[in-house]
């Protein structure tokens, strides 16, 4: 994969900036896309980059940026739509302003980003990445928003694979676990327990943005469509395809009751 100009939305902090980092020290040129100003500039001037104002909820902020990318670089290598957040909280505590809200920023964010850039990309035989999780497949009780987005991000990317190759156009699909990020800091959630468990399992994780973006990069260098970065990963998706349904279901209650006992006793220590 040769990427010389790069636009990343959400690509300011954490898993988007160390996309921005390690690109720019290969030698691209980045464009960052972010609704953060302040972090947006510290981090195009770190690289050497650029940084443009750009919210994924809006069309006209991301043709905005396909046409600076156009005017100003020539056009695009590669587009990550990274831009992402969290809802966490059961259906009846989930309220549908928040299903709003996470659609329009991780699903039709990344539909937006596809369909604007896609004709840049056709004129260079460029690349997407689009970042799903492993949420996308793995459905923890709780989660059902952000799990729903995920997989449709998934879906999307998998149905591109095929419709933008006839383009020239690769398209990636990106399924890390949790990892240390700030999306459990600007997260929207039901119930303290939701928020408490999804803050546990980020703060826990001994993966980092940079390691994240650093075996994403390699998966892509090596073609991979659907890049999964760690064993766990792997084999949560082998157990599920393999599977009986009902037998993985029983063994997924089993984990969600081993983790919401581990929580219990964190919040018993905390109180005590």
């Amino acid at each position: 994969m040769s990427a010389r100009r790069v636009f990343i939305t959400g690509g300011s902090a954490g898993l988007g900036r160390e996309f921005a980092r390690q690109l720019a020290a290969s030698g691209a040129k980045v464009c960052i896309g972010d609704i953060d100003a302040v972090a947006g500039v510290a981090t195009a001037k770190e690289i050497g980059g650029h940084f443009i104002k750009c919210d994924v909820r809006l069309e006209t902020d991301l043709q905005a940026a396909a046409r600076w990318m156009k005017t100003e670089w020539g056009g695009a290598d590669l587009l990550i739509n990274n831009a992402g957040v969290a809802q966490m909280g059961t259906l009846t505590d989930t309220p549908v302003a928040d299903w709003q809200w996470i659609v329009e920023i991780n699903l039709l964010g990344t539909v937006r980003g596809c369909k604007t850039f896609a004709p840049l990309l056709a004129e260079t035989q460029g690349t997407i990445l689009n970042i799903a999780s492993m949420a996308s497949f793995l459905h923890l009780p709780g989660a059902g928003a952000y799990n729903a987005t995920k997989a449709a991000v998934l879906a999307l990317s998998e149905t591109l694979m095929l419709e933008l190759e006839q383009d020239g156009i690769t398209t990636h699909a990106a399924c890390p676990s949790f990892f240390r990020t700030g999306l459990a800091q600007n997260m929207r959630a039901g119930d303290d327990k939701a928020r408490a468990m999804t803050e546990r399992l980020v703060e826990r994780s001994r993966t980092s943005p940079a390691d994240v973006a650093a075996a994403i990069l390699e998966g892509m260098e090596r073609g991979e469509p659907r890049i999964f970065i760690d064993k766990r990963t792997r084999k949560a998706l082998r157990m599920k395809n393999w599977l009986p349904f009902s037998r993985y279901l029983g063994g997924l209650r089993k984990e969600v009751a081993k983790l919401d006992a581990r929580m219990a006793r964190i919040t018993k220590g905390q109180s005590t």
